[in-house]
Order: structure tokens, then C-alpha cells, then sequence
């Protein structure tokens, strides 16, 4: 039976139990909640790791990591050495988006090497192995998707992003009015075209329900993707995008019913002052599903550092709702990341939904703030940088500028506030 299976019947398993003391909250408060399709946990049932998370209502947010390899980086070694950095750093989970090299043996070696849970968006392979077999990245059929999807399911694959409410509707809305940038997903593109190339029916939307078997089979975790997401912060919150949103609240109702879990992808490019109307929107057509948000990003123009771009709408999102953050790096729309850049863009995520967190008022949170004010007030530099968020840069940044009185930084020296204010406040 799949964990949401289990907790319609009132079962509480192992996992759940888990999740819950990691989480600091009741066990039944788990198993509620995956019944109510508030709370997902993303594992497939032939993955045993060290690291397995609830994304949802009443849970801290959780950050994810995309890694992959390209056409142009292939390299299986430098994607490893990016996994392990990203779970170092603090992500929850991780997607591999390779598109290039051998895409069965990255896949593989991401699940061999990662304690936390693995995603993957199968249009990706699907297009990749029709481009390698027919010389054009179009010709697959639905039975190429399904055994694709059987495939990484074999393989252990946690959770899958499938672009199903990419719709000859959904594509109607889009041709009918005037975006800037029509389709900025990957996968959304690929299957847009594929619809207009053989005038058929998206298969992942087509064939939902035997998509449906196999993640039961697994207890994947369908992530369904917003394909027609929005790609510059003029095109948010239109028409295209709502219906397709409408579209994937329907599709997370029958997952439900068939008892796989289901989580909602969001937006993509949205000023500050929509994200709240965009998480309302979600909760409100997907029946308040977790929401896993690539950022959103606030601003188009911060290239090279758009992890920061994320980081504030991550922050503003997850304060409102969101539950799951996509992380972004600094490469963002300019190159294929770096390991640094995987570092900075999980710690950015992690600083964005930690701030949320607290807005949440999780207890877990509060506590950390919480002592890391008292280690200041206490002038305890190593317990301040034991309770960063990235030690490592602390104690480098404080090594690397010694103050002539040991209990002050080089920023105030002897006119240090709080060491000022021990006297004066006494």
C-alpha cells in the first residue's frame, strides 16, 4: 500500500512515524494530513535513505537542489561531486534534469549516492532517447512515455514532474493572448511542440491514469508541473497559467482518489506583489496541496544573481503558504551551474524558507533564532558560528579578521553596542 493509502485506512507506518519526530509534531498529525493530501512524502517504496522529508501544511519548508548534466557538461563525476555538496549544504531533495550523457547511469548513480529523495521530469529522457533513436527529439510516442516512466520507477526514483495540464486547451489560452515569453519551461516546450507536430493530446494528460498505476506501484510522488509557468514577471498571473492550474487540480483529485500522492509545481517569474494571489490560487484549485515553487523570481533582471532573485520571492511565498522551494543559482539563464554556485543557491533557499518558517512561527525555527541571540548577546563566537546557517563561511570570515580585544568583531572594536549596554542596562 503507498503511505496516502495507508493513512485513508487510519495506519500509521514507520515512515510516518519518522517524519513526525524529525518534524517535532504527532505522529497522527501525519498521517492527517497525507490523508487530507495536505503533507506528501516523496519515496519510492523500493528506496531505503537516510534523509526522507514531509513537504506541507503545518512542516518546515523544504528546499530542493536541481542538479544534472547537459549536452555541453556531460560529466558524471562533477554531477556527484554537485549531489554532494547540495545535501552538505542542506537540501532536502534533489532533481537530476541530465539531458546529457548517459542519462540511465547518472540516474543511477544520483540514487546510489543520495541519503535524501530524488526527482526526476521524464520528458526529458523521453525526448533525449527519441532524438538519439529517430533523429528528432519529437518522435516518441505514449508508449515510449510509459515505459519511461516504469523505467525510473524501477530504477527508485522518489518523485516525478510530469507536465500533464500542458493541454491542447491550456495551449489555446496561451496562442490567444500576448506574453513576452510564450513557454520558458523545458519540458512544457518540448510537449507543446510534440502536440503541435502530431495535432494529438499531451500522452501524460492523455494517459494520466495509467501514469496513475505506476506511480501506485512505486508510491511515487507526482509532482505536476506548471508547464506554461510564466518566464518574465508581465506574464504572471494570466490566463494561460491559471487554466493550466485549474487543470492540475483536477489531476491531483484523481490522483488522490487512485492514492498516490500529489504535490503542485508554481510559478516562475512573479512581482512581489502577486505571490500572495498565486499561492491563494493554488490552495484553492488544488485543494490545498503542497506547492513546490521554482523561487519565484521577482525581478527579470538580475542575472547572476538570481539565487538571491529567488530567495526573496522564495521567502515572501513560503511565508504565505508554499511548502516546497526550488532553489536557483546564480548561473541561472546564463550557464550550466557550478559546484559553488549549487552551494550558494541551496544556502540562499535555506536562509528563504528558514524565514518563512519563522513568519509560520514553527517551533524548531523560533529556537534557532532564539540561540543565536543569546550567543551574540553573550559575544559566544563559536557558538554563533556552530548555529550558522553555513558554519564554515562564519568561522572563515571570523578567522580571517582578528580584533586586537577577543570578545568584540572588527566591525566596532571597543565601541561594541552590546558590550556597551551590559553596564549601561544592568
Amino acid at each position: 500500500m503507498t503511505q496516502l493509502e495507508n493513512a485513508k485506512n487510519n495506519s500509521i507506518t514507520q515512515l510516518m512515524h519518522q517524519i513526525a519526530k524529525k518534524e517535532s509534531v504527532s505522529a497522527e498529525f501525519i498521517k492527517d494530513n497525507i490523508k487530507s493530501g495536505k503533507v506528501v512524502i516523496p519515496l519510492n517504496k523500493s528506496r531505503n535513505i537516510k534523509k526522507p522529508c514531509g513537504i506541507g501544511a503545518g512542516l518546515s519548508t523544504k528546499v530542493n537542489a536541481n542538479i544534472g548534466a547537459s549536452p555541453d557538461k556531460a560529466n558524471l563525476n562533477f554531477e556527484l561531486k554537485k549531489l554532494k555538496i547540495a545535501i552538505e549544504s542542506g537540501a532536502d531533495a534533489v532533481m537530476d534534469l541530465s539531458v546529457g550523457g548517459n542519462l540511465a547511469n547518472i540516474r543511477k548513480m544520483v540514487l546510489k549516492n543520495s541519503s535524501v529523495p530524488v526527482g526526476t521530469v521524464p520528458i526529458y529522457e523521453i525526448a533525449v532517447n527519441a532524438q538519439q533513436k529517430n533523429g528528432n527529439f519529437l518522435k516518441f510516442d505514449a508508449k515510449d512515455v510509459l515505459h519511461t516512466l516504469e523505467e525510473q520507477a524501477k530504477q527508485g526514483v522518489d518523485f516525478f514532474t510530469i507536465h500533464s495540464g500542458v493541454t491542447r486547451q491550456s495551449i489555446s489560452s496561451l496562442t490567444k493572448q500576448r506574453r513576452i515569453l510564450g513557454i520558458v519551461s523545458r519540458g512544457g516546450a518540448i510537449l507543446a511542440a510534440w502536440i503541435k507536430r502530431n495535432n494529438k493530446e499531451n500522452p501524460f494528460y492523455e494517459y494520466f491514469d495509467q501514469i496513475l498505476e505506476i506511480a501506485y506501484n512505486y508510491d511515487i510522488t507526482l509532482s505536476l508541473g506548471d508547464g506554461l509557468r510564466p518566464g518574465s514577471i508581465l506574464d504572471a498571473t494570466d490566463k494561460a497559467q491559471i487554466d493550466e492550474l485549474k487543470i492540475l487540480g483536477n489531476l491531483a483529485r484523481r490522483a488522490r482518489n487512485r492514492n498516490v500522492q500529489v504535490m503542485i509545481e508554481g510559478p516562475g517569474h512573479v512581482a512581489l506583489n502577486q505571490i500572495k494571489k498565486n499561492i491563494e490560487l493554488e490552495k484553492k484549485y488544488c485543494d490545498n496541496a503542497p506547492f513546490y515553487v521554482l523561487g519565484p523570481l521577482v525581478t527579470d533582471v538580475a542575472c547572476g544573481y538570481d539565487h538571491i532573485t529567488g530567495a526573496i520571492g522564495g521567502a515572501l511565498a513560503a511565508s504565505y503558504g508554499a511548502d516546497f522551494l526550488c532553489y536557483l543559482t546564480a548561473s541561472e539563464h546564463l550557464r550550466h551551474p557550478s559546484i559553488e554556485d549549487v552551494k550558494e543557491g541551496v544556502i540562499a533557499s535555506r536562509i528563504a524558507a528558514h524565514a518563512s518558517d519563522l513568519v509560520k512561527n514553527y517551533a524548531k525555527a523560533v529556537k534557532w533564532d532564539k540561540e543565536m541571540s543569546i550567543a551574540r548577546r553573550n559575544r559566544n563566537w563559536k557558538k554563533q558560528i556552530e548555529l550558522s546557517i553555513d558554519p564554515i563561511k562564519a568561522k572563515a570570515y571570523r578567522l580571517s579578521s582578528k580584533p586586537n580585544l577577543s570578545d568584540v568583531c572588527t566591525m566596532c572594536g571597543k565601541y561594541c553596542s552590546i558590550k556597551l549596554s551590559e553596564k549601561c542596562l544592568r
